[in-house]
């Protein structure tokens, strides 16, 4: 038996890598909807208020889903916590970074569901979505560079494919 960590990661962990990939990238593109929703012209306060909203409302899907599978048994940071003792205090810093851009998104949607739409402050709900767009893409950062270093150090090299591509 070989005392050699694999070189290549296995098909769980692949699968695991993809899926978060891909929660990642619907949430990326909720947050750009958003951030067009909220940074278009007020000047009809009524028709910014339903497309903000609506774009809102995918956000808070897509985040709810990649929480909710972050949170998963078989998920990565439950792999980390499980398998990475050192880590583990990151994984529940990750994981309560999320609880909180949850708890934001859920106050910023009752806030503007519950105003009449010509009493809407625009302009506060703007800079509470850009200190949301802020916290969730440090959070994605910081999950990011939590998930390289476990991998790093399970495999011992450099995750090349997800290294930008030199000009």
């Amino acid at each position: 038996m070989s005392t050699q960590p694999p070189t290549e990661p296995d098909e769980m962990y692949q699968a695991g890598l993809e899926s978060r990939r891909e929660d990642q990238d619907r949430t990326l593109r909720a947050l750009q909807l958003l951030e067009r929703a909220t940074g278009s012209a007020a000047g009809r306060p009524t028709r910014w208020h339903e497309h903000a909203l609506a774009a809102l409302i995918v956000l808070d899907e897509a985040t709810a889903d990649e929480q909710h599978n972050a949170n998963q048994p078989d998920s990565l940071l439950s792999d980390i916590l499980r398998t990475r003792p050192r880590l583990r205090a990151r994984v529940h810093g990750v994981r309560a970074q999320y609880t909180q851009i949850r708890e934001t998104i859920t106050s910023i949607r009752r806030d503007m569901t519950q105003s009449d739409t010509d009493a809407l402050d625009i302009t506060d709900l703007r800079r509470r979505i850009e200190r949301l767009a802020s916290a969730l893409r440090y959070q994605r950062s910081r999950e990011s560079d939590l998930i390289y270093e476990a991998y790093y150090d399970t495999f011992d090299h450099e995750l090349e494919t997800d290294l930008p591509a030199s000009t």
